[in-house]
């Protein structure tokens, strides 16, 4: 286990070829794992004992890294999403590949955020796109710092990074995914109108 200071180039490295981490994200501390290694998925399910039938929020850099989960955007989806990202609003869009099942739980959906901290979209061009649950046991309250994160996870997590308390809220949640649009959670933005 080791500590950081910053999200880094070595640490991107490391997340990209598996490894688990606690770091600060826009919102709250997120523990997070390439949404591309199946077995980094699983490790952070067991982590946060999450029930297994929920998906996870997956953080990308960019609008293009949605095309890995073969989202297909047309000019209204384009549109609403460059509304509220970058920012503190995940996005439920569909995902229909079998392949991504172990992210999806045969949902068909997954929640994407785009994040509003520019060196956590820095860093998730290197990685690529990360799973991202809030750093706690599930049902527990979120670590605002990094002493909480180690007393959830010790040595179970590869690298930390240590940015301070984060006191935010988790993200707001909308669903794109059907005909309608939905507010599914406000949390840290305050959605009143979607279009």
């Amino acid at each position: 286990m080791e500590v950081f200071k910053t999200l880094n180039n070595k640490l991107a490295a490391a997340v990209a070829r598996g490894a688990i981490a606690v770091v600060p994200t826009d919102t709250i501390y997120g523990i997070v794992a390439s949404a591309l290694r199946p077995e980094s998925v699983e490790k952070i399910y067991r982590l946060r004992r999450r029930n297994r039938s929920k998906p996870m929020i997956i953080l990308v850099g960019d609008l293009s890294q949605l095309s890995f989960f073969g989202v297909k955007m047309d000019s209204e989806m384009r549109k609403i999403l460059n509304r509220f990202w970058p920012g503190k609003v995940s996005i439920v869009l569909p995902c229909r590949l079998d392949k991504f099942r172990y992210l999806h739980r045969g949902k068909q959906t997954l929640a994407f955020r785009l994040p509003a901290l520019k060196s956590l979209r820095k860093f998730l061009m290197l990685t690529g796109p990360l799973v991202a649950p809030s750093a706690n046991i599930e049902g527990a309250a979120p670590a605002a710092d990094l002493k909480e994160a180690q007393k959830y996870f010790g040595n179970e997590v590869d690298f930390y990074v240590d940015r301070g308390r984060r006191d935010g809220q988790a993200s707001a949640l909308i669903d794109l995914s059907g005909k309608e649009i939905k507010v599914l959670r406000k949390g840290a933005e305050d959605i009143k109108t979607i279009k």
